[in-house]
C-alpha cells in the first residue's frame, strides 16, 4: 500500500472520530472517501461505532456498496448511501451520514433548515427532505437497498446536504475535510436556529451572504485551521487512532 493511501486511510480514521467527538456522531452513523486513485471505488469503515475507528477497521467498496476483497466482518447496512451518491455526484470525494439530535427536529417537523451564521454557510441554500414513505411506503427508517439509495441520491441533487424524515441527514464534500467541516457547522447552525426561533423572527443569511461566506469558509487556510484544531481536542482527549496498519485487512 502506497503512502498517500495508507496516509488517507488514517486521516479518514481521524474524521470518524472528530465528527463524533464533536457531537454529530455517536455509536451510529458514518463518515466515507472517495478512494484517490480508484474513482469507482470507496473507504468506509466496517460495522464500528466511529469513534472507536482505526485504519485497520477501512475496506474498499465498489459502487455498488460491495467490498473489493470478500471479507466476513460485518458491514454498515446503510452503505448504499455511500456508493450511490458517489456514482451519482463525480466531484464528490467524501460523505457523512450521521443522526445528530441537532438536525432531528427539522427532520421530524419539516421545517427548514437554512444557514442563519456566518459559518453555517456551508450547508448551502437550504436543505432538501427525502421521506422514504414517498417511494417505498412503511419501511424500517433505514436506508439499505440500492433503490432507496438512488431516490436519497436524486433527492440530495446538487445540495450539499439532504435531511431524511424521521432519520436523520446525509452531508458530502468535495473532499475529506470540507465535508467534516459542513457536517460540524451544519450541525451547529441547527442548534443557532432552533435556539433563535425561540427568541423571535429569524433573519437568515441572504443568497450572495451564504455564497460568499460559503465560499470563504471552505478555503484552504479556514479549513486547516478547524482542522487543526478538531486535531488537537481528539489528541487532548486520548482518542486519536493507532498509527499501525495491517495491509491484508485494508488492501
Amino acid at each position: 500500500m502506497s503512502k498517500s493511501i495508507e496516509e488517507a486511510r488514517y486521516e479518514l480514521a481521524v474524521a470518524n472520530r472528530i465528527v463524533a467527538h464533536e457531537g454529530v456522531l455517536d455509536a451510529f452513523g458514518h463518515v466515507s472517501m472517495r478512494h484517490p486513485l480508484h474513482a469507482d471505488r470507496y473507504i468506509l469503515a466496517r460495522s464500528r461505532s466511529p469513534q472507536l475507528v482505526e485504519p485497520t477497521d477501512l475496506l474498499e467498496f465498489t459502487l455498488d456498496s460491495e467490498p473489493v476483497t470478500p471479507t466476513k466482518v460485518a458491514l454498515y447496512g446503510e452503505r448504499v448511501i455511500h456508493g450511490c451518491i458517489y456514482r451519482a455526484r463525480p466531484e464528490i470525494n467524501a460523505i457523512c451520514h450521521h443522526h445528530s439530535l441537532a438536525i432531528l427536529p427539522y427532520c421530524i417537523t419539516g421545517i427548514d433548515l437554512i444557514p442563519v451564521h456566518q459559518s453555517g454557510a456551508s450547508l448551502g441554500l437550504k436543505a432538501p427532505i427525502w421521506d422514504s414513505r414517498d417511494e417505498f411506503g412503511d419501511t424500517n427508517l433505514l436506508v439499505l437497498t440500492p433503490n432507496e439509495g438512488a431516490s436519497l441520491a436524486r433527492a440530495l441533487g446538487a445540495h450539499w446536504i439532504v435531511l431524511m424524515r424521521r432519520h436523520g441527514a446525509t452531508v458530502v464534500g468535495t473532499n475529506l475535510r470540507e465535508c467534516v467541516f459542513r457536517s460540524i457547522y451544519s450541525n451547529r447552525n441547527a442548534e443557532v436556529q432552533l435556539k433563535s426561533q425561540l427568541l423571535g423572527k429569524l433573519e437568515p443569511l441572504n443568497q450572495n451572504e451564504i455564497e460568499r461566506a460559503g465560499t470563504r469558509n471552505l478555503m484552504q487556510t479556514p479549513l486547516s485551521r478547524a482542522w487543526e484544531y478538531w486535531n488537537w481536542r481528539l489528541e487532548r482527549a486520548g482518542e486519536m487512532p493507532s498509527r499501525e496498519c495491517d495491509n491484508e485487512r485494508v488492501a
